[in-house]
């Protein structure tokens, strides 16, 4: 199950390289679209739009669970990002300290993306959380923390990045809906 779970995490991390060619997004612009037999429902980030959120949902999960995702763009190359794949970084989720899995890293225009990988919960009860806490908190914000053995700045010339969350739930909802109809094709 966890070699099938990696397996299908690291074809999603590819969506994030096809579409880290496109124009830069619009403030609050979020695509919803299928690749690969999954749905997904991206946003861009504030300060540096080439960072993506994402919530995937995939049929295989009857479209009831999303596997949440993000990334960060850095110019810093210290030759030893290979060895963070798999492991959890510290951060800071707006003030609260937690962890996210480096998924994957690739060359982005003169850089690098890193993908991290939160994790997949009950898609439901997830996204309304996530949305009332955004709305709460009025932010949603990310920042890569140093922890130990560690450094952030070594890897990241830009440690923190925002995202608007206010078309989350709609959003979802047409992610949920393309998800439902590719498991339709699928039976």
């Amino acid at each position: 199950m966890k070699r099938l779970l990696l397996i299908v995490l690291l074809h999603l991390s590819l969506f994030f390289l096809v579409f880290a060619y496109q124009a830069q997004a619009e403030e609050d612009h979020w695509e919803v679209s299928e690749y690969e037999n999954q749905s997904y429902a991206l946003v861009s980030g504030e300060i540096q739009s080439t960072d993506k959120f994402s919530f995937v949902l995939s049929p295989e999960d009857q479209c009831i669970k999303v596997s949440a995702m993000f990334s960060f763009f850095t110019w810093q190359d210290p030759g030893d990002f290979d060895q963070l794949v798999g492991r959890k970084v510290p951060i800071k989720l707006n003030n609260i300290e937690t962890t996210a899995e480096v998924l994957t890293t690739f060359p982005y225009k003169e850089g690098l993306k890193v993908v991290f990988y939160f994790g997949t919960f009950p898609l439901k009860e997830y996204i309304y959380t996530m949305y009332k806490f955004y709305e709460q908190e009025g932010l949603y914000q990310i920042q890569i923390v140093d922890g130990l053995n560690f450094v952030a700045s070594k890897y990241f010339d830009i440690t923190e990045n925002n995202w608007k969350l206010d078309n989350l739930i709609p959003s979802m909802n047409d992610a949920f809906e393309i998800c439902k109809t590719i498991e339709d094709k699928n039976v």
